[in-house]
């Protein structure tokens, strides 16, 4: 382990970004934790990282925190994750996840951060590129997915021209304690809890046959936190997560068995998204060393433990949205 460093966790409050603080705080290095807390939760964060309450989007903001921390280190994980709903939420989505970015990119050069940890997704690859391997050509299919490879491109050129290292992780499906499952526009683990607790049945888009590899978060996180002390890693892209496929149906079941609920689904209109999204991990793998992973029902056990322990969280609404037309019934009201 370095010497302690300091260290920036945008989306502190949030899911993956509260377990990369704890695997951080492990490692001896002080962390400096932001969130805007549009979506996570106060409690979420350990209380021996300096909580700051702001937005990626506020560069005065941004840059006031790199001169006074000095940070070594900047791990980025804030972002709103909702590849479906970014269709309708478009400005939204590129002022938070591409400009709000493009602040820290920009304050990591002018203050000579050592290295940029960008937690990107598996949506830029689009469709019917299987098995995703980082060697791939992106070709995202939605805004979401848009504006996490832009980022991906605007860090390899900040790297090319002012040297600023990072490394790239395109983590998917990834699910755990202290996910929002309150948000019903993304997390179906989360959105399949959640409804068992209140009685409700499990929302399913389409036939339920879409396929992906469900991540516990105790596999990515602490990869994820680790990464900078690995020079091997410096100006690379890694997929990380589950290696096993499981279609959305497999998923209801296994979420039932693990809430000790009857399979109750409720099937609705197919929305536009990608059918089969699984991606390998051999290349994290050979970097990072290997372990075995989680299993989905083991890891969905912890996390219906930690779910029935806090208990159900309200839905909301996104709000305004740019767009209307096309929206999913479900999503509607």
């Amino acid at each position: 382990m370095q010497d302690k460093a300091s260290v920036l966790v945008t989306g502190a409050a949030g899911f993956i970004g509260s377990h990369t603080v704890d695997e951080l705080l492990a490692r001896g290095h002080h962390v400096v934790a932001l969130d805007d807390m549009s979506g996570g939760f106060r409690d979420n964060v350990n209380p021996r990282a300096e909580f700051v309450q702001g937005s990626v989007t506020d560069a005065v903001l941004i840059q006031g925190l790199f001169r006074q921390w000095h940070f070594e280190y900047v791990f980025h994980l804030a972002a709103y994750a909702a590849e479906g709903l970014s269709h309708f939420i478009r400005r939204f989505n590129y002022e938070n996840n591409l400009i709000g970015s493009v602040n820290l990119i920009n304050a990591s050069v002018n203050h000579g951060v050592r290295c940029f940890v960008f937690t990107s997704s598996i949506a830029v690859y689009g469709r019917n590129q299987l098995p995703m391997t980082e060697d791939l050509v992106p070709q995202p299919e939605d805004p979401y997915g848009i504006s996490k490879y832009a980022v991906e491109l605007d860090l390899r050129a900040a790297h090319e021209l002012f040297g600023l290292n990072h490394v790239i992780f395109r983590p998917h499906n990834v699910y755990g304690e202290r996910q929002n499952i309150g948000d019903r526009y993304r997390n179906v683990v989360g959105i399949f809890m959640n409804n068992i607790l209140q009685g409700k049945p499990l929302p399913i888009f389409g036939d339920g046959e879409q396929s992906r590899a469900f991540s516990y978060i105790g596999d990515v996180a602490p990869v994820i936190a680790r990464s900078v002390e690995v020079p091997a890693a410096y100006n690379e892209t890694f997929n990380v997560g589950a290696d096993q496929p499981y279609t959305v149906n497999e998923l209801a079941r296994a979420v039932c068995r693990a809430m000790g609920a009857e399979f109750q689904p409720q099937y609705l209109s197919a929305r536009n998204e990608v059918k089969h999204a699984y991606s390998t991990h051999e290349k994290a793998a050979r970097i990072f060393g290997s372990h075995p992973p989680f299993s989905l029902e083991e890891g969905l056990g912890r996390m219906a433990a930690w779910v029935k322990e806090a208990g159900a969280r309200t839905s909301k609404s996104f709000g305004p949205l740019d767009i209307e037309r096309n929206l999913p019934p479900s999503w509607r009201g």
